[in-house]
């Protein structure tokens, strides 16, 4: 029965309909993760006054460069910041123009298009650019961005491996002026936030395991509510040779275009366009040091068109001392609830809000006490994120969601899609920036 072919029959299956690039792992399993190319240094800034708007570019159209489009839009226009969209890049046509238009009509003037990411970052006057391309191209269009003296948003993953990221961390080491900030906008949660600040007072004690997890479910299988547009030619309105860079040149291929989450060449699937959300204001919150050990299991088990995984079972290790276990699945929308557990007592995360409970042995030293959000209408996690990025981009602050914390992200990222695709565990030393099979 078909639920019941190998896995190897599996791929090649997978690998013939969605072109044989596919087979091509995205990951080096193997070798040093260093980059020996020289580090940019980046170009004066675009000038800031106190009363000017800070003016960006959006670099990826689509459905999430479109949705931050509409919302920073409609947080001008509401006088919530001074913020002014100038320029769009796309390398679709029909997307670049739907997006222009939207951006005429509520800002008024014109907006710049762009179908090379490069041509806009050359503009003098953008202060920023949110890059929301698919994660393959993350890293290189960040550290191009970087090198133009622009202040960049990049959507997640930060990168597709953990090589990129490692380069990326170096390059804004290189030039720390730069304002980097991942878009995993849950460290802007009121409940991660408290967490964070009662796990630093030791409210709990140590904080010894925790568990997340991002699932959900779906009849027609994940990311396929993407639609294919009939009206998309390559050659004539859309460049796809410039979408498959930095990777390899395929034949046109309208499903990878649309649904490139599903495809283990440029997405890490569940791991990394879902669990980072919940992994990164953990990690934050926990302040335990780099992952040092990750193992991973799961399987096709509905989803069996789809190249990646619709299931996964994470288990990290963490340099400080700390056990971290991570659900994904695309097949079952009933997750782990959000708990960190330490010593003396137990930290729940539960939407907003964040609950201790004492350990029975504690209970007469831990009081037991729910830690509401603040006061008045809830912010929108996500719009607090692209709030939070513009504020940084005026006053320098560093960012809650950076670089630094994005690469640990990322070696969770890596260390279990090859666990996931090789089997095995995998350790990572975070001093001499290597990976190993254990």
């Amino acid at each position: 029965m078909a639920e019941r072919r190998s896995r190897r029959d599996f791929l090649k299956k997978t690998a013939g309909a969605a072109g044989a690039a596919t087979l091509v792992p995205a990951l080096a399993y193997a070798g040093e993760l260093a980059d020996d190319r020289p580090i940019p240094q980046a170009q004066a800034r675009a000038p800031l006054a106190g009363g000017d708007p800070v003016r960006i570019g959006i670099i990826g159209t689509g459905g999430m460069g479109t949705g931050h489009v509409q919302s920073i839009l409609r947080m001008a226009s509401q006088n919530t910041t001074n913020v002014r969209i100038e320029a769009l890049c796309d390398v679709c046509q029909p997307r670049l123009s739907n997006a222009q238009a939207l951006v005429v009509k509520s800002q008024g003037g014109d907006v710049a298009t762009y179908a090379k990411h490069r041509d806009l970052l050359a503009r003098p006057d953008l202060h920023g650019v949110l890059i929301a391309s698919p994660e393959h191209s993350h890293a290189r269009i960040a550290e191009d961005a970087i090198k133009a003296g622009k202040d960049v948003y990049v959507e997640k993953p930060m990168t597709l491996t953990l090589k990129d990221a490692l380069r990326l961390r170096d390059v804004v080491g290189r030039n720390p002026d730069a304002v980097v900030v991942v878009g995993t906008q849950f460290v802007m949660s009121p409940a991660y936030i408290a967490a964070e600040q009662l796990i630093r007072e030791g409210a709990i004690g140590k904080p010894v395991w925790s568990q997340t997890s991002y699932c959900r479910n779906s009849k027609a299988g994940e990311w396929t509510y993407y639609e294919i547009d009939p009206a998309w030619q390559p050659g004539v309105n859309l460049d796809w040779n410039t979408w498959c860079e930095p990777l390899k040149r395929i034949p046109w291929n309208p499903e990878i275009y649309a649904r490139w989450r599903r495809f283990r060449r440029y997405s890490t699937g569940i791991i990394g366009d879902l669990l980072v959300h919940h992994m990164t204001p953990l990690i934050r919150a926990l302040n335990v040091g780099w992952p040092v050990r990750v193992a991973a299991s799961g399987g096709h088990y509905i989803d069996l068109k789809m190249e990646n995984h619709d299931q996964i079972n994470i288990n990290v290790e963490f340099e400080g001392g700390h056990t971290m276990v991570v659900a994904g699945s695309t097949a079952n929308e009933l997750g782990l609830e959000r708990i960190i557990r330490g010593h003396k007592g137990n930290l729940y995360i539960s939407g907003r809000t964040a609950t201790i409970r004492p350990e029975r042995i504690w209970a007469d030293e831990v009081e037991e006490r729910e830690i509401a959000p603040p006061p008045g209408p809830a912010v929108d996690d996500q719009n607090a994120l692209r709030l939070h990025w513009l504020d940084c981009i005026r006053t320098r602050a560093k960012p809650r969601s950076d670089v630094e914390l994005g690469t640990r992200v990322m070696v969770i990222v890596d260390l279990a899609t090859r666990s996931l695709w090789e089997g095995g565990a995998y350790a990572y030393d975070p001093r001499r920036r290597r990976v190993s099979r254990l």
